[in-house]
């Protein structure tokens, strides 16, 4: 009996799953679409070299609205002497490495805070609800505008000690 129902169940099995060959199915099931082509760097060289030297370099120019030019060793020799002129080299170079942990210290919690499922959302939503206060508060009317422009004012003065 229970060869029997076996038997029946790789029936219901054969009929089920139909015979497709192989190539139809690889190609009906393929999500991603055809690659071009692949150029060949040895076909680029020769088209180049078909090309006459005085256009191959005036393709390959660009040109500045201003001339800029930026010397290494001009910018070098100004950096050493504004560290020269530094009188607590120790204090900068502190401030400078506090700097840097202080970066990579909020990139690891940045990424500690996407991991957790649905806070990324929830601090998106506060600060869309943040930008929609500030734009009421400061911007869509013209005397909140002028009050935010006396604040930053104020703040540029008190951050550049002239007040």
């Amino acid at each position: 009996m229970a060869a029997a129902a076996s038997s029946a169940s790789m029936a219901a099995t054969t009929v089920l799953i139909p015979r497709v060959p192989a190539a139809v199915r690889t190609t009906r099931c393929s999500a991603l679409p055809p690659l071009p082509p692949r150029v060949s760097n040895a076909s680029f060289s020769t088209s180049l070299k078909l090309i006459p030297e005085s256009r191959r370099f005036s393709l390959l120019q660009t040109k500045a609205s201003e001339e800029t030019s930026v010397d290494a060793g001009e910018l070098f020799t100004d950096l050493k002497e504004k560290w020269d002129k530094v009188e607590n080299k120790s204090t900068v170079l502190l401030y400078g490495g506090g700097a840097i942990v202080a970066v990579w210290l909020s990139s690891i919690l940045v990424g500690a805070i996407n991991s957790v499922p649905l806070l990324p959302k929830i601090m998106e939503l506060v600060g869309l609800g943040y930008t929609g206060w500030f734009v009421y508060r400061y911007l869509l009317f013209k005397s909140s505008r002028k009050e935010l422009a006396t604040d930053i004012e104020a703040l540029k003065k008190k951050i550049a000690g002239t007040e």
